[in-house]
């Protein structure tokens, strides 16, 4: 008997729905892709290259990690996120060793800018190391789903060649368009199994050797810090136009977003007053202290993702008062004009209200 299949619906999911976890697929060591679906059958729609931010209930209390979204939008039937367990992870072990099929989380999101979408191109080169190689996945899938035969260097480091997330399905698009060329760069080979490609770390001599019209690319580019401040140092060096060239951090510059008077910045020897109008808590502060770690000190939960202005996870309304805000782009103008900070970059300026 064949069982059958329910056509999906044609509506769109957003995160009021939670993820329910479908599939655990093991890609390389200490790296799991994580595949969820909508419990209602909604479709996902979001940019290739933007990131969710999952709530995982910890024992010792929830907590809020942010992940870039593996899959593409040209398949809105699932959405999948591939996690790398660090040494000292906290929610990414926990996800290891707890979330399973049938498992439902909450999740907000999609959101972030890092995508081709904003930055339409002819031909792209797409730079990344270890997990880094999470949003250009999306990115690549994306274009290749298009049936466009986009241009596309796709350059991933890591340490060793069973390192390589995505591998196999990366070269399995390769064996079907013509337009994507990809480059792998190791620091030290597998034992017992010869490698041909790439050895070392990512330089200028590389890239001239990789992509020789490298000038005419739309470069993307994400993984550590140390390693996207040398992918920043080949490309200037070389004269490369940096207007061009987009990564995604969570050391990203930050700038501020909230018009608030020259003069007035917040001193660590001013107190502040912020009240909480839903909890009815008043909590007392230095200036200096975010909104975010006083809400916490004074018992008031507050969602919280990268505490770096970039994801939005911890997006409250301001009632009252008045706030320096310094973020990352982790919330737009019009969210601003609507009354919205984000918590983790917000110092109050003498009395604030929230809407908490």
């Amino acid at each position: 008997m064949v069982s059958s299949v329910a056509r999906p619906r044609l509506v769109l999911w957003t995160d009021a729905e939670k993820l329910e976890c479908v599939d655990i697929l093991p890609e390389a060591p200490n790296v799991i892709t994580f595949s969820f679906r909508s419990p209602s059958g909604a479709l996902f729609s979001f940019d290739p290259g933007q990131f969710l931010t999952l709530e995982l209930p910890l024992p010792e209390g929830s907590i809020h990690r942010t992940f870039t979204i593996s899959s593409s939008p040209s398949r809105p039937t699932s959405l999948t996120i591939t996690a790398k367990a660090q040494p000292d992870s906290i929610g990414t072990r926990w996800m290891f060793e707890n979330l399973r099929p049938g498992m439902r989380l909450k999740a907000i999101g999609p959101a972030g800018l890092f995508s081709i979408v904003h930055h339409p191109a002819d031909k792209y080169l797409f730079i990344s190391a270890g997990s880094g190689i999470t949003p250009m996945m999306s990115m690549t899938t994306f274009l290749y789903d298009s049936g466009l035969n986009a241009d596309i260097v796709f350059v991933n480091c890591a340490r060793r060649p069973s390192d390589i997330v995505f591998r196999q399905s990366l070269e399995h698009m390769t064996t079907r368009v013509t337009g994507i060329d990809l480059k792998w760069v190791v620091e030290e080979t597998d034992p017992y199994r010869p490698w041909t490609g790439y050895r070392g770390t990512f330089n200028q001599l590389m890239l001239g050797l990789m992509a020789q019209d490298y000038l005419e690319r739309e470069v993307f580019c994400c993984g550590p810090e140390p390693f996207m401040q040398a992918v920043r140092g080949a490309l200037s060096g070389l004269g490369y136009d940096m207007d061009r060239y987009h990564q995604e951090s969570f050391q990203a510059e930050p700038h501020e977003a909230e018009a608030v008077p020259e003069d007035i910045e917040p001193q660590d020897h001013k107190t502040a007053e912020i009240r909480f109008s839903v909890s009815d808590v008043v909590a007392k502060c230095n200036e200096t202290a975010t909104i975010l770690d006083t809400a916490r000190a004074a018992g008031v939960p507050i969602p919280s993702g990268c505490s770096m202005g970039i994801c939005g996870t911890c997006k409250v309304r301001k009632l009252d008062g008045q706030v320096h805000m310094v973020h990352n782009g982790g919330i737009t103008d019009e969210d601003i004009a609507d009354g919205f900070i984000l918590a983790c970059c917000s110092k109050p300026l003498a009395r604030v209200t929230i809407e908490l």
